[in-house]
């Protein structure tokens, strides 16, 4: 069935053109400045009072030389290029060129027997020519731009906090664009050697103090904080002025997530929690064909995730030989198809809908597909439900896991996705995620490849998140339920996550976990003020209490494990124990809830034993 676009029709853009000259069109300007000049030179060399053949003697002179500097001009065009009009660049070709034609002049005059102007009349003459010539081009520059700033009428009048490199080239994309919607009022910066600064036209206006008194003089109705790597504290005092000054706030992103580090009109955005709370960013190496995943086979289960997902995006920077993506989740498979190349026909062999449980059916895939990387992301999550069904977190995290690493005979690289809730778990998520990494360690020395574990916190705004559940409740008007008002968690972007996950696959080492320093803990009392500061209206706090499985404070280590950071200063490589697969074979998940997680406890500490063969292991 086709489509029909019932959008209005849009009329035709046109961008405000400016009336003036082309580079061309100033040749003759240039012409008039050199008779002028000349004219001007001799005349005040004869006190102001000219004969008739005095003048058209000097303005012969000023004739020959505009045609001299037009010759000297093509001449420096041709061999060094041509500069834009009215850059610093121009006006140094056009001083030199300027001089050149004053000193040829000059020696042409003085080797004449009857001089037809002073001697004085070339130096003096090309000095007035050039600043007329420069005067012409800066009246054109001036008018050109004044004709790219946004129309005053449509645009949004704003201010800019901070004139850093970040803020003045932030302030300069502003004022270059005719259609923008942004227009630049006043600026903004605690820098008391700014004050009284005008820059490209637009004043400074004063520093944080000043905002309300800006906002109320100018009718500014956004601020624009453009201090690209402030701290949290700063972003959250200013954007608490900008509100009470009844303004709305933007910001600028931190550089590290701007595209080439090259600032635009469209990376102005609203604040995220993420720059409310200060998460710095600790792992920002991009995707790079020195990765190691060019041209390989890559298999990302749990594809369809937030960390799965994201891990696709990444590694198809990396133009692998074959990305495919594995989930029981047909409709996340059609959101991922569709992020990645904007059609959701589910038409691609790359994408694999299977589940971790079909033990046989994983074998059959990877031994059908051959990849070379596999990056484990499926796992049930959800911290409470698997306390109420530990079952569940055996069949899916546990025997899933071990299914996929039963048929990695032939991979050379496999990177276990798991979380801090590992690091002397107390909880079923804690428990089965701590056993994968045993499990994966077994198989290190089992199988000819690399395998390893990466640890994690929390990733902020992905499906499960705390962050994600508050903004819920806030937009049902409902209050934001919090188990204590102590607790603290680690926290991180999605994006550095995947990063993490992608350095584990470059330099993590056979049967570790790769632990990334988070930073400090967030207190989830905190976070949860900050969404309800932005939320529309009062939004209520409650305190519910722990939950059966959850710690006050999460741990990145366990007791026993040491923080070496051979490698890297921010990545930490963790010891761990393997485990015999054979032990999670015993595990039944219908026994009663409480034995099962007395199960997946004794297991965590379980020795070492012998080291069979991983196929027979599920066999039964």
């Amino acid at each position: 069935m086709a489509l029909i676009d019932t959008a209005p029709p849009r009329a035709p853009e046109t961008a405000r053109k400016v009336s003036g000259p082309p580079s061309a069109g100033l040749f003759p300007a240039d012409c008039l400045a050199w008779v002028g000049g000349l004219t001007a030179a001799a005349w005040s060399r004869y006190e102001f009072d000219l004969t008739v053949g005095q003048l058209f003697r000097a303005v012969s002179v000023g004739l020959a030389a505009a045609v001299l500097h037009l010759a000297v001009y093509w001449i420096q065009r041709r061999r060094w290029g041509r500069s834009p009009l009215g850059s610093a660049q121009e006006t140094l070709a056009l001083a030199a060129t300027a001089a050149c034609t004053g000193v040829v002049l000059l020696i042409a005059v003085v080797s004449l027997m009857e001089r037809p102007v002073p001697a004085s009349s070339p130096p003096v003459g090309a000095a007035i020519a050039l600043l007329c010539m420069l005067l012409t081009r800066l009246t054109y520059r001036r008018r050109t731009d004044r004709a790219l700033r946004p129309d005053a009428r449509s645009a949004t009048a704003v201010l800019l906090f901070g004139l850093g490199s970040a803020g003045q080239s932030l302030l300069r994309a502003l004022l270059s664009d005719p259609r923008g919607r942004y227009l630049p009022v006043g600026l903004l910066d605690d820098d008391l050697g700014k004050r009284h600064l005008r820059i490209d036209g637009v004043p400074v206006l004063g520093g944080r103090d000043e905002i309300p008194g800006a906002v109320r003089r100018t009718g500014a109705r956004t601020v624009i904080f453009s201090v690209a790597n402030a701290d949290a504290e700063l972003i959250r005092e200013i954007r608490a002025l900008t509100m009470a000054a009844g303004a709305e706030f933007k910001v600028l992103p931190p550089v590290r997530e701007l595209v080439d580090q090259r600032i635009t009109v469209t990376d102005v955005r609203s604040p995220n929690i993420a720059d409310l709370l200060g998460r710095r960013q600790v792992v920002t190496d991009p995707v790079t064909n020195e990765s190691g995943l060019t041209g390989r086979r890559i298999l990302v289960t749990g594809a369809g995730g937030s960390i799965g997902s994201e891990l696709c995006r990444q590694i198809m920077r990396a133009d692998p030989g074959e990305l495919m993506m594995l989930d029981r989740d047909e409709s996340a498979l059609h959101s991922l198809q569709l992020s990645l190349s904007g059609r959701g026909l589910l038409d691609d062999p790359q994408l694999i809908l299977a589940d971790l449980r079909d033990h046989e059916g994983i074998r059959h895939i990877i031994q059908r597909r051959r990849p070379d990387i596999i990056f484990h992301a499926a796992a049930l999550k959800h911290l409470p439900l698997l306390q109420r069904h530990p079952g569940e977190a055996v069949k899916t995290n546990v025997w899933g896991t071990l299914a996929v690493l039963n048929a990695c005979e032939n991979v050379s690289k496999f990177v276990n996705i798991s979380t801090d809730k590992a690091a002397d778990p107390v909880s079923v998520l804690g428990y089965s995620k701590r056993i994968t990494e045993r499990l994966t360690a077994h198989a290190a020395q089992a199988h000819a490849g690399t395998f390893l574990s990466v640890r994690f916190g929390n990733v902020l705004s992905s499906r499960g998140s705390v962050v994600t559940a508050f903004r819920a409740q806030i937009d049902a008007g409902l209050p934001i339920t919090v188990t204590h008002p102590e607790v603290t968690r680690y926290l991180m972007t999605v994006q550095e996550a995947v990063h993490l996950v992608l350095q584990a696959a470059a330099i993590g080492r056979d049967g570790e976990a790769l632990v990334l320093d988070m930073g400090q803990p967030v207190r989830i009392d905190d976070l949860a003020r900050q969404l309800a500061a932005q939320a529309p209206g009062p939004t209520r706090i409650v305190y519910t209490g722990l939950r059966p499985g959850e710690k006050l404070h999460e741990d990145l280590f366990g007791r026993d494990e040491p923080d070496v950071r051979p490698l890297h200063p921010l990545i930490s490589h963790v010891p761990v124990p393997a485990l015999d697969p054979a032990e999670v074979a015993t595990l039944n998940p219908f026994d009663d809830p409480e034995q099962v997680i007395e199960q997946l406890a004794w297991l965590c500490h379980q020795s070492t034993g012998p080291l069979p063969a991983l196929e027979a292991v599920l066999a039964e």
